[in-house]
């Protein structure tokens, strides 16, 4: 099996200090949490901004503030800007971080129920996200909530609408309104991603370490952090994203999977060496 990747989604736009105190804000918080993550055996940070009050933001500015102090203090990680965004925002807000010309980026595959919410991601931005993607040498991070999802975005690739072989799926299950977070449904979005392919699992909330243990034992990457969970365990707050990496490090050790670096994993997924 190739190393094992780990993504750390250190912030998202939805959790709240009120609901973890060490969910991060300002750009000093982000670049603790980024760090800490780094340090605990994550290659990859995959990153959302806010304001200092916790309201999420698309803004191409605040964006690069965080960028340039991580890269500051991490030079090696391999960051992976958010044009999910918030529910509700733009398209045109949404895409605001490609504009920093990112070795990579997420690409929502499809709308879906996202709790109380829809997380609108129609055909024609789709196509907009991916010719930009296309336009600026952007490696996507296919983001798939539904099963459908994976068909639509492997078609939209064969058109050349979107950036096709070698492509980078990311299975977010367990989702409220979304494809469950079950190991069924995983090996089935395994068993029909296209070939040379490389795949992540991200389970939602309490869905969290047991999904990554079955990715871990496929031979797949994980994404664990307070985007998707805020629980070392039950009841038990995290004290930062770190702690929840150093988990996923731990199974994959009893797991025989070896932990990728940031390096490694630009290699894993065809991206050039950062310079």
């Amino acid at each position: 099996m190739e190393k094992l990747i780990i993504t750390a989604a250190i912030c998202g736009a939805e959790v709240t200090k009120e609901q973890n105190p060490a969910v991060p804000y300002t750009v000093a918080e982000i670049v603790r949490e980024a760090k800490a993550a780094h340090e605990a055996g994550a290659a990859i940070v995959h990153l959302h901004v806010r304001e200092d009050n916790g309201t999420p933001t698309q803004s191409k500015k605040r964006f690069k503030e965080c960028i340039d102090a991580i890269y500051k203090e991490i030079p090696d990680v391999l960051l992976i800007p958010s044009t999910g965004g918030a529910v509700g925002m733009t398209a045109e807000e949404r895409l605001q971080p490609t504009e920093l010309m990112p070795e990579m980026a997420t690409l929502d595959c499809g709308t879906c129920n996202f709790g109380d919410d829809v997380f609108e991601n129609t055909m024609p931005m789709m196509r907009a996200f991916g010719k930009r993607m296309l336009e600026n040498g952007i490696k996507p991070e296919y983001e798939c909530f539904e099963m459908g999802h994976l068909d639509t975005i492997v078609r939209m690739a064969k058109r050349g609408e979107v950036p096709g072989a070698p492509m980078q799926f990311n299975f977010v299950l367990g989702v409220l309104g979304c494809t469950p977070a079950t190991v069924e449904n995983l090996a089935w979005l395994v068993r029909n991603i296209p070939e040379g392919s490389t795949w992540t699992a991200t389970g939602i909330g309490r869905h969290q370490f047991p999904l990554a243990a079955h990715a871990i034992a496929m031979g797949g990457n994980v994404r664990v952090g307070f985007e998707d969970n805020l629980y070392l365990d039950k009841g038990v707050l995290a004290k930062s994203n770190g702690e929840l990496v150093m988990r996923v490090v731990e199974m994959a050790k009893q797991l025989g999977r070896e932990v990728a670096t940031s390096a490694e994993a630009r290699q894993i997924l065809s991206l050039p060496a950062r310079r």
